[in-house]
């Protein structure tokens, strides 16, 4: 199984760094914390490491750590915009909870 990004969050992801010339890629990890004991972190960052998986699509580069790679597993990275707000979300197939808001999750 490998971990995905949506057609809507690469182009909102191109969309975000087209400004950002020091800070072109969106690293997404996986951190303790949380109300459910897992938290997902979205960061700008200038550089990929040797052993981050790269995905890239639609002009947008998105890279994750190994150590966060094994909590997301399948995982599809999506943006959404609806009544609520525009975030992006993650439909991750490894967490058996997660909070209302959906930031955090636990497996």
């Amino acid at each position: 199984m490998t971990i995905t990004v949506t057609d809507r969050a690469a182009n909102r992801i191109a969309e975000i760094v087209a400004n950002e010339a020091t800070s072109p890629v969106l690293r997404v990890s996986v951190e303790g914390g949380g109300c459910s004991g897992f938290q997902y972190k979205f960061d700008l960052v200038g550089h990929k490491a040797a052993d981050d998986l790269v995905i890239q699509q639609n002009g947008a580069t998105v890279v994750i750590d190994p150590v966060s790679q094994q909590y997301m597993e399948g995982a599809e990275i999506d943006f959404v915009d609806d009544l609520i707000g525009a975030s992006f979300k993650i439909n991750n197939p490894v967490a058996t909870s997660s909070c209302g808001c959906g930031t955090s999750f636990s497996i």
